[in-house]
């Protein structure tokens, strides 16, 4: 099982996507006018979650002293110790379920961004490279870049169109 706790993976995870430390974006997120509020949306589960892992807390303390090494539960706790397990089961799946939210509430905010520009122009960089580089036609002085290559093919002038 993994070390850190579903809280603590949640604020990695908005840490890491807005690119903040957890205290600001808290303070952000409580803002009006809301000027982000995917922001806002994934503190709010964020929020929840706290709430969520102090209920896993108690339920597994509760689960702990009733099943303690040594002890030997007394018929009448079973139904006792079912109870708190299944409740800390029902919590740790709410858990996993709002770290999903915050997942998918995070890739959104992914999606929306507008496309990068530095593609492009790292594209258009690549191709001024290439054109330098390309071997020189036969003839031309070896300083001269070669001509550019044509676009498409060529079109013959004469003749019928339709």
């Amino acid at each position: 099982m993994c070390d850190a706790s579903v809280l603590d993976q949640a604020t990695t995870m908005i840490e890491k996507a807005w690119a903040r430390p957890i205290e600001d974006l808290e303070t952000l997120a409580v803002q009006r006018p809301v000027q982000d509020p995917l922001l806002r949306s994934a503190m709010h589960i964020r929020s929840a979650l706290v709430v969520s892992s102090n209920a896993a807390v108690v339920h597994q303390d509760r689960l702990h002293a009733m099943t303690r090494p040594g002890q030997v539960p007394a018929f009448y706790d079973l139904e006792r110790i079912t109870r708190a397990a299944a409740d800390l089961r029902v919590v740790q799946a709410e858990s996993q379920a709002r770290l999903q939210a915050i997942g998918h509430i995070i890739d959104a905010r992914e999606a929306a961004r507008p496309p990068d520009q530095a593609p492009a122009i790292r594209l258009a960089q690549a191709a001024v490279a290439r054109s330098v580089q390309a071997p020189r036609a036969s003839g031309s002085p070896p300083g001269q870049p070669s001509a550019s290559a044509t676009a498409g093919p060529a079109v013959v002038a004469g003749g019928r169109r339709r």
